[in-house]
């Protein structure tokens, strides 16, 4: 199995840090937040990943992350992401890397209590789809809603003005090799991204999605100035200790 980390944007939303830097390289405590999202696929049991990222900061990656090998890896690879396209169209950067294997998509900004080994396993055993993680939220309307029958996901509406549920989906993914093909069937959306909802939308659609709720805390660090605080402050408080 295969892991991507998505680490792409402009962070306009930090502005003015990321006037200097990618979101994804600033601090969350002692590390930066690049550190937690790549650390949360290798406790998993992922060791071959893929950096994906942009901006005029992508080099910074190299020299930060090397070649994995402070993080126990042989090796990691990288690709760039021209602009802002979406989720999906950085994830399709991906599909030669992905080869074949199912893969474990998660958003360079994201950052759990943890971990998602359970998850994981529960998705090896399966034999075609995704699996999606979701998580209880005080403003589900802030992100992609669940729309649930008992626990069951049978739809995903993004950023609804009158959300179905008090549910988010995380930015925690898992495709077979199928979801490239899904990929390339997308429409841009208004913004003019390719939209991860739609692609978690297919599989449903197909039958062959699953969900599990995540256990512990999760923040989008990179969201908000307040995230990113207090995403330092969730990691100091429970001890997020995990991290090389």
């Amino acid at each position: 199995m295969k892991g991507v980390v998505l680490a792409g944007g402009l962070g306009t939303r930090l502005l003015p840090l990321t006037k200097i830097t990618n979101k994804h390289l600033l601090p969350i405590f002692d590390k930066p937040m690049i550190y937690y999202p790549l650390q949360t696929l290798i406790s998993a049991g992922i060791e071959d990943i893929m950096i994906v990222t942009g901006g005029n900061n992508a080099g910074d990656f190299l020299r930060l992350l090397g070649n994995g090998k402070e993080f126990g890896l042989k090796d990691i690879n990288y690709t760039y992401q021209e602009g802002e396209g979406g989720i999906a169209e950085a994830l399709d950067l991906a599909r030669n890397f992905a080869d074949g294997e199912k893969t474990i998509i998660i958003l360079g900004d994201n950052i759990i209590e943890k971990n998602i080994i359970r998850e994981k396993e529960e998705f090896e055993k399966q034999k075609e789809g995704g699996k999606i993680l979701i998580k209880k939220v005080p403003n589900p309307s802030s992100f992609g809603v669940p729309e649930l029958v008992g626990e069951k996901v049978v739809g995903i509406e993004e950023k609804p003005e009158q959300p179905k549920t008090d549910y988010a989906v995380i930015g925690i993914y898992m495709y077979d090799s199928h979801v490239f093909d899904i990929i390339s069937t997308l429409d841009r959306s208004d913004r003019g991204e390719l939209e991860i909802t739609d692609v978690n939308n297919a599989y449903i659609k197909n039958g062959t999605m699953t969900s599990s709720v995540l256990d512990g805390w999760w923040i989008d660090a990179g969201s908000s100035p307040e995230n990113l605080a207090e995403a330092t402050q969730l990691v100091i408080k429970t001890g997020v200790n995990n991290l090389t």
